[in-house]
């Protein structure tokens, strides 16, 4: 395929923001400039960012800062090529059987005309118009699908806000879905340790394999996907800590008969601690071991097991980064983990292969699976992006006829120059 087949750019971020919520005087900016830089170095046409924890873990309070961070990237002057916009925010936290703190954010060059999205309820793909914002449940919309996870999936365990959004987009006739997800994390490195696979990664699988029987059996024509979020993918914990202390004796710390704290000891040396374990503490005495040279951390692919049990459907570009979680929250410091988890690619870009065949592979347009601010400090989580080109030409449209856009409420407040409503926000002139 030579380089005339190449076609529009499009660029995935998926991005845990939780982090950002909690510090937003020192964060936002600090993350806000590097997703500019991002997108001026790679120059997309179109743009699909997928947030997890919008609002930050104390939502409650944190929950005002997202409307500045909308505004920010609304009215940034390195946004204004953009000049179609769509943001879907979960922000209403007060209806819980409902709330799932994802948000997904789409971004149109002003270079592409032929970009459509899908209505779910009329069945019928739509023009993209103007700069819109739906917010809070977004039951007044119908440009997604979204689902929280029964509290059933997790019955020993706090129901937390994880689900999935997915909306569908037609770009130059090429027909495909975009899934933010959000998967269950670790709650106890105790447990955790405990067998491969853990509790937790059960849990995982058992959301993961809802979402795509969903997506298998409801009414929707089936198309390609991309699913990318914080799938919350750990390492074989087990494996990963038996290869750390084949060397050491352990020490135990137990209360009313339950293990507490673990304290590896080198064989050779009772005063040296070579790992420290408890329910969030992950503390290795010398980082380089795990992670190696450069911060590569290439032997723990072995132990990236998750992924597996779903390549019959999904795949993935290689993995060339470090692990994306969990890095220090410190605003100076870009490169450090925290001392509470073992790293791991918690942060994925998951395709069928249906979806692959849609990409490029000519030269000068071959897909890039990385990070955003690898060496600046992003917040717990690196967001990680899948930067690649359609191929090009006519394609197959979608047996489902085009439609008009949709038409904003006419009951809205008026902030500055802008109109703001709780479902609709939409850049006007007042």
């Amino acid at each position: 395929m030579d380089a005339q087949t190449v076609g529009p750019g499009v660029l995935l971020i998926t991005a845990n923001l939780g982090s950002i919520f909690e510090d937003p005087e020192h964060m936002l900016m600090i993350w806000l400039e590097n997703f500019y830089e991002t997108l001026e170095r790679l120059q997309p046409h179109f743009v699909a960012l997928h947030c997890q924890e919008v609002g930050g873990k104390n939502y409650e309070h944190s929950m005002q800062y997202v409307d500045k961070f909308l505004r920010l990237i609304f009215e940034s002057d390195k946004m204004r090529s953009y000049d179609r916009i769509c943001a879907l925010m979960d922000k209403e936290f007060t209806v819980a059987e409902h709330f799932t703190a994802l948000g997904n954010i789409y971004f149109v060059h002003e270079s592409i005309k032929n970009v459509q999205y899908y209505d779910f309820k009329a069945c019928k793909f739509r023009a993209i118009t103007g700069k819109v914002i739906h917010a809070d449940n977004l039951k007044d919309t119908h440009i997604y699908d979204k689902a929280k996870f029964p509290a059933s999936f997790f019955p020993e365990m706090k129901w937390s806000r994880k689900g999935f959004i997915r909306t569908r987009w037609s770009i130059d006739n090429r027909v495909f879905d975009l899934v933010n997800i959000h998967l269950f994390h670790d709650a106890s490195n105790m447990i955790a340790m405990q067998n491969c696979p853990s509790p937790y990664c059960k849990n995982r699988k058992r959301a993961l394999d809802h979402v795509i029987k969903r997506f298998a059996k409801d009414k929707h024509e089936k198309v390609p996907y991309f699913i990318f979020g914080d799938f919350n993918f750990r390492l074989d914990t087990q494996g990963v800590i038996q290869t750390l202390v084949a060397r050491a004796t352990p020490e135990y710390t137990r209360e009313d008969k339950e293990i507490k704290r673990i304290v590896y000891k080198a064989n050779d040396s009772v005063d040296k601690v070579i790992l420290t374990l408890g329910k969030k503490v992950f503390d290795i005495d010398e980082p380089s071991r795990l992670l190696g040279e450069g911060n590569g951390a290439k032997w723990l692919h072995h132990f990236d097991k998750e992924p597996l049990s779903f390549n019959t459907l999904l795949c993935e570009y290689p993995v060339e980064f470090p692990p994306s979680y969990p890095y220090s929250e410190n605003i100076q410091d870009g490169n450090t983990y925290m001392k509470t988890r073992c790293p791991a690619w918690c942060d994925r870009i998951l395709l069928t292969h249906q979806a692959k065949s849609l990409i490029s592979e000519a030269i000068g347009g071959k897909p890039y699976y990385g990070v955003i601010g690898q060496d600046v400090c992003m917040g717990d989580h690196k967001p990680v992006i899948l930067f690649f080109r359609l191929i090009q030409g006519t394609g197959t449209a979608s047996s489902i006829p085009p439609s008009s856009g949709h038409t904003p409420p006419a009951i809205c407040r008026a902030i500055g120059s802008i109109i703001y409503h709780p479902i609709i926000y939409r850049e006007t002139s007042v």
